[in-house]
């Protein structure tokens, strides 16, 4: 088959990026469409970070990379218009505007879907309340009022276009389905869970929580519970919302704001549990720690339901700072068995993504 691979932005080393990079593994001759591509993201594990790819970009990959959260507009226009034609096979990899592209019979359009657009849809309060644009907010927000209308309705009707849909979540998969109206079969993300261990030594001290410090992760939750409780927690990570954690913080809170990849392995593997307030569509950072062996204590809802079960953590149902301090009160660590963790988190390694991936090409095809 000649296949083509399109995906919003390659920029940074998150868990889109992983995906496209396991697709490209798949298909290594596969031309990867994009809007903007960052060739030298930090990524100290691993130096062949699509140096072979052929990255296909177009005239938006000529504007700075910070500029690319105000451009869905542009995107839009521009994955609209690709020429996609003399491809059996088109993939996108699309939390935004890769959707976006059109596919021509027989040619099959897949589209791995990480999420309906936050920013008009499930998130857009939230991107109205706190757009991250800083000193340019108010202009943000007078943006996103004026376009959210025209762009919903666009990005519905793009999302008629792909003949198949992929969830990375079950969350994700209602999400799909509320939005779009559209089915979808779930295959989780892949986790390059090989770059956490537990820890050789066994000894599990204090709590963690990682992740960019915005509000919709609701880290301050895990922040506030410790401060409460008096118990050990590290946060590596910062964002629009560090200083705002930092004052929430009590003395056995301690942060990290410029922790490498290595250093979250070697805290992954020396916590106790790892804290997962937030909702997210699916939440790789959650997956690695159980790659560690260290159970998740996350909000019931989201993509966390996925992975956190029994064994492998708890849950609170209740999104505030009570709800955590209840769970953080009951978990007991000795009732959960690293090994038994780490095994569990197999099933989320590339392996298991690509031979999935490759089951449901060849139904779909």
């Amino acid at each position: 088959m000649r296949v083509a691979i399109v995906c919003d932005w390659l920029v940074g080393t998150g868990g889109a990026e992983r995906v496209v990079l396991e697709l490209h593994k798949m298909f290594p001759d596969a031309p990867i469409y994009t809007s903007q591509y960052n060739p030298n993201p930090k990524v100290w594990y691993d130096d062949k970070w699509f140096v072979d790819a052929d990255i296909k970009t177009g005239w938006l990959s000529t504007l700075p990379l910070d500029l690319r959260k105000f451009l869905p507009l542009f995107r839009a226009i521009y994955f609209s218009r690709l020429d996609l034609s003399g491809y059996d096979l088109v993939i996108s990899s699309s939390g935004a505007e890769a959707k976006f592209i059109k596919v021509k019979t027989p040619a099959v359009h897949i589209t791995y879907c990480h999420a309906p657009t936050h920013y008009y849809w499930a998130r857009y309060e939230q991107y109205l309340k706190n757009p991250g644009f800083g000193w340019l907010d108010p202009l943000a927000r007078l943006g996103l009022r004026l376009l959210v209308g025209p762009m919903r309705t666009w990005d519905k009707r793009a999302a008629k276009r792909p003949d198949f849909f992929i969830a990375n979540s079950n969350f994700t998969k209602q999400q799909v389905k509320k939005y779009y109206g559209r089915e979808s079969e779930v295959i989780h993300p892949p986790v390059d869970i090989e770059r956490f261990k537990p820890n050789p030594a066994g000894e599990r001290h204090g709590f963690l929580a990682a992740g960019r410090q915005t509000p919709y992760k609701k880290i301050h939750l895990a922040v506030e519970a410790c401060t409460k409780l008096g118990l050990p927690l590290t946060v590596i990570g910062t964002g629009p919302d560090h200083q705002r954690l930092v004052k929430l913080a009590g003395p056995t809170v301690n942060f990290i704001t410029a922790a490498t990849d290595e250093t979250l392995a070697r805290h992954m593997a020396s916590a106790e549990a790892f804290i997962f307030p937030g909702v997210d569509d699916f939440g790789v950072v959650a997956v690695e720690a159980l790659a560690a062996g260290t159970p998740v204590v996350a909000y019931g809802k989201g993509g966390a339901l996925d992975y956190v079960s029994k064994t492998t953590g708890l849950t609170f149902t209740e999104p505030t700072v009570d709800g955590l301090v209840s769970a953080l009160t009951k978990f007991n660590k000795e009732n959960f068995s690293p090994r038994l963790i780490r095994l569990f988190a197999a099933r989320f390694s590339p392996e298991a993504f690509q031979k999935a991936m490759r089951a449901f090409i060849i139904r779909s095809s």
